[in-house]
């Protein structure tokens, strides 16, 4: 019986050092990319506007737009696997 406790407080001691961690590296590293990625469409667009008579520059803006939707899907789609996951293990978010 002893054991089996000090297994569940090693659990509880894993579990609360994963959401420290979740909560001050992962999910504001996360948002930092999000925010990134949408700079990245937003500076794509900004391109593609600015420069609507040069057909190369809207190119590198088109470029730009497309690999910044790209980066904001990954984003958001690691974003919801880690909040799964973090629901799987019982660690509030």
């Amino acid at each position: 019986m002893i054991a089996f406790a000090a297994e569940g407080t090693h659990v509880t001691a894993a579990k609360s050092m994963l959401a420290k961690i979740e909560s001050a590296i992962l999910f504001p590293l996360m948002t930092l990319m999000v925010a990134v990625a949408l700079l990245v469409f937003l500076w794509g667009m900004y391109e593609y506007v600015l420069n609507a008579d040069d057909e190369s520059a809207r190119s590198a803006g088109k470029t730009h737009m497309m690999y910044g939707i790209i980066g904001l899907l990954i984003m958001i789609s690691a974003l919801g696997i880690l909040k799964i996951a973090a629901g799987t293990f019982g660690i509030a978010v």
